[in-house]
């Protein structure tokens, strides 16, 4: 079955191209919502023996990243009345060519790296280090609270990505603590766009130094 999965990658690498053009915060929430859901069922394609373990894996991860968190973010997107992404320290179009930047030099850094033979021919490592800079850029340049849990949201899905290498090394209780850690980010920093909302008229991070208890 692997070789459906460069096909998948690709779409993968297309949805990060989509979370850092796209200044609407719904159609962004959607993207890593569809990118999660997409890397939940990668074990099917890398590992053929997944066993229980691996199938509470795909359940989890798919249901947390495709549906638990992306409702989460849209009720906090809809309470804190917040459509846009109006002024990212760096422009969309300029991201845009950041991440196309990125990407290419994760395929090129990818090819010197002592890989398996199975691995060696895929996407699968340039398209987790491709995805982690895509979110580390939205972290950065972002302004609105809820796009940088976005890109957080981004960059875990790169380092997820990433550990699919590892999958049959990896406690199944190591795992599920790594979405258990996503889960209570996200729940943290929407506790954060709360508050940002409820007293200022705008969600930007620049006002976290404005806050008080």
């Amino acid at each position: 079955m692997l070789q459906f999965l460069d096909p998948l990658l690709i779409v993968v690498l297309a949805l990060n191209f989509v979370a850092l053009g796209v200044s609407r915060i719904r159609a962004v929430i959607h993207a890593v919502a569809f990118q999660g859901m997409v890397l939940g069922f990668f074990p099917l394609f890398v590992h053929h023996d997944l066993g229980l373990r691996g199938l509470l894996l795909i359940f989890a991860t798919v249901g947390l990243k495709g549906f638990v968190i992306p409702r989460y973010l849209l009720d906090a997107m809809r309470e804190a009345e917040i459509q846009h992404e109006v002024s990212p320290i760096v422009g969309f179009a300029s991201s845009l060519l950041l991440g196309a930047l990125g990407t290419g030099l994760a395929l090129l850094f990818s090819n010197t790296l002592p890989l398996a033979a199975e691995h060696a021919d895929l996407l699968l490592v340039p398209a987790s280090f491709a995805t982690v800079w895509t979110g580390f850029l939205m972290l950065t340049t972002r302004k609105k609270a809820i796009m940088q849990v976005l890109g957080y949201l981004v960059l875990e899905n790169g380092v997820f990505l990433f550990g699919f290498l590892l999958l049959e090394a990896m406690p199944a209780l190591v795992e599920v603590g790594v979405l258990l850690d996503l889960f209570t980010g996200v729940f943290v920093m929407g506790i954060i766009i709360h508050h940002i909302s409820r007293e200022f008229s705008s969600t930007s991070t620049e006002h976290l130094t404005e806050l008080k208890e």
